[in-house]
């Protein structure tokens, strides 16, 4: 019986990821930006739905210009925050090859970085900037990778180097994924190790009862601090959120 029910819902998803490829293009080109932007939150919203997920929102998002730090657990994290509020991600270049992932990230603005060159992250720091001045909403993954969701990884500081050249806020996301029943931290969502994307999607679609938290913590500015502190100081908000989660 979950069997049938997992592949009923990765069925739904399926079509969906499909809908939304047709959306970006055959829709897209006749929208405003503010109206491509809202058409992402709601199909984020609908694909959580469609895989029985639960959204848990703590805190409150800060309006833009804003760049959005957050631990990094699962491909499911770029869905829970795109569903409380439409932000553009940066992402590891791989992830625009990814079969049909990668076209909707793309679709989606998302700005691709080539993590092994210093001047690719110089580029995409000078695209941030200017997308900052736009009056952007920006998300990064500082770990540069996922985790098991257990603890938080060290920081990369490069990509604050943008907000810091703005002088935007960042304000520290913390995301954890729950059983909906006992409240207990699961790791059933979790994309790490030998872990493929497969794998971590038939997990999610076999559980029900789940829950993505998305807990927003106080923006904060550089004031004075160079981009490793100020990395740091994130990363330890980041792990006080958690915990009181």
């Amino acid at each position: 019986m979950r069997s049938a029910k997992a592949v009923w819902r990765l069925l739904q998803v399926l079509l969906h990821i499909l809908h939304g490829l047709w959306t970006i293009w055959r829709v897209f080109p006749r929208l405003s930006q503010q109206e491509r932007d809202a058409r992402a939150q709601v199909w984020a919203k609908a694909l959580l739905n469609k895989l029985s997920i639960e959204l848990v929102v703590r805190g409150v998002p800060a309006d833009g210009p804003v760049l959005l730090v957050a631990n990094h657990i699962s491909w499911l994290d770029i869905v829970a925050m795109q569903a409380v509020r439409h932000c553009r991600f940066i992402s590891k270049s791989d992830v625009r090859h990814w079969p049909l992932v990668g076209m909707l990230a793309a679709g989606a603005g998302t700005l691709f970085i080539e993590r092994a060159s210093r001047r690719d992250a110089m580029r995409v720091v000078h695209q941030m900037a200017d997308q900052l001045r736009a009056g952007d909403v920006l998300a990064v993954f500082p770990e540069g990778t996922t985790g098991d969701g257990t603890q938080v990884l060290p920081f990369h500081a490069n990509l604050l180097q943008a907000a810091i050249s703005v002088n935007v806020p960042v304000q520290p996301v913390a995301l954890g994924f729950a059983d909906g029943v006992t409240g207990q931290a699961s790791l059933v969502p979790c994309y790490i190790g030998d872990d493929t994307l497969v794998q971590s999607l038939w997990r999610t679609a076999c559980t029900d009862r789940l829950q993505a938290i998305v807990q927003y913590g106080q923006s904060q500015t550089a004031q004075g601090r160079d981009r490793r502190t100020w990395a740091e100081d994130l990363r330890q908000a980041v792990v006080a959120l958690r915990q009181t989660s």
